[in-house]
């Protein structure tokens, strides 16, 4: 199936892209094998080209790579065609018995990398994200060290997570025009507060901005988002749409830029997520949900 597309820099990509996180943590257990496998290759015959991981995403601090590992093994035994294909992953966040950390060092973030590639099975990601700030470097530092794996073609676009205006800027400046490509933050009907200038400035700058948990996160907010949004209930009935799907309409709605990852742990969740690329909402539709991050 053929899908919308948007830019993450140099790359095109479908609208939504699928984040893989639920397969291998959130609520109760990782899913079964088989159903990882099924989730990914149902999202990749929906149309969706972006397929989202990070190395801590895992269902233990010594299986780091887990979903990395799933992600790479679904490509490979896809029928459909790898080259349409953008991976993302993700490095900077450390995992231990003790409990989790920060880490832009060059040293950590290209031990991180290398294994990353060595997961996912590939000589090079298309889309690398410094995961989290380290608060103990300069901002500066870590963005540098992402453009020298960059220089060095172990990535293709280089892009940052959990970013606020301030450090955007600072990326932009050490990067120069067009080197940042991407943004990753939470943004959702429920979380919005702290992201919705960075969405922002994420479109005046031409920076993709990717929301992670756009329905609401695996804490159960996803599920229940029509219930806490009589609004997004109301739209999901005219449509005769699911709730999510409204959401991720809106969002993809909000600029040119927006390119939502929602999670899904199943093959039937991304698949109705998918359907929101192509459901077209009113102005009137898109006003009333306007108003919940007004």
């Amino acid at each position: 199936m053929t899908a919308p597309t948007r830019r993450i820099g140099s790359l095109t990509v479908s609208a939504l892209g699928l984040g893989a996180m639920p397969l291998s943590m959130g609520r109760g257990e990782p899913a079964p094998h088989d159903r990882a496998m099924a989730t990914v290759h149902a999202a990749l015959d929906a149309g969706i080209t972006l397929l989202d991981t990070a190395d801590i995403y895992a269902p233990s601090w010594d299986t780091m790579g887990h979903n990395e590992q799933l992600v790479g093994e679904a490509l490979r035994s896809w029928g459909g065609d790898r080259s349409q294909i953008v991976l993302a992953t993700k490095g900077g966040i450390t995992r231990s018995a003790e409990g989790g950390g920060r880490d832009g060092s060059a040293a950590y973030l290209r031990s991180a990398l290398e294994k990353s590639l060595t997961a996912l099975g590939t000589d090079s990601v298309d889309l690398y994200y410094w995961h989290r700030p380290d608060r103990s470097i300069r901002y500066a530092d870590a963005v540098e060290v992402l453009a020298a794996f960059q220089q060095e073609g172990l990535i293709r676009e280089v892009g940052i997570s959990n970013a606020n205006v301030e450090e955007i800027d600072v990326a932009r400046e050490v990067l120069g025009d067009g080197g940042l490509a991407a943004v990753q933050n939470e943004f959702s009907p429920t979380f919005f507060h702290t992201s919705r200038r960075e969405l922002e400035h994420c479109g005046e700058h031409g920076i993709a901005f990717v929301p992670w948990s756009p329905l609401g996160g695996t804490g159960g907010g996803a599920a229940a988002v029509g219930e806490r949004f009589p609004q997004i209930q109301r739209i999901a009935e005219a449509h005769a749409v699911s709730p999510q799907q409204v959401v991720l309409a809106w969002e993809l709605a909000l600029g040119e830029h927006v390119i939502p990852i929602p999670g899904a742990s199943r093959p039937e969740s991304i698949t109705d997520s998918a359907q929101a690329m192509s459901l077209q909402l009113s102005d009137v539709d898109l006003a009333e949900l306007n108003q919940i991050i007004v």
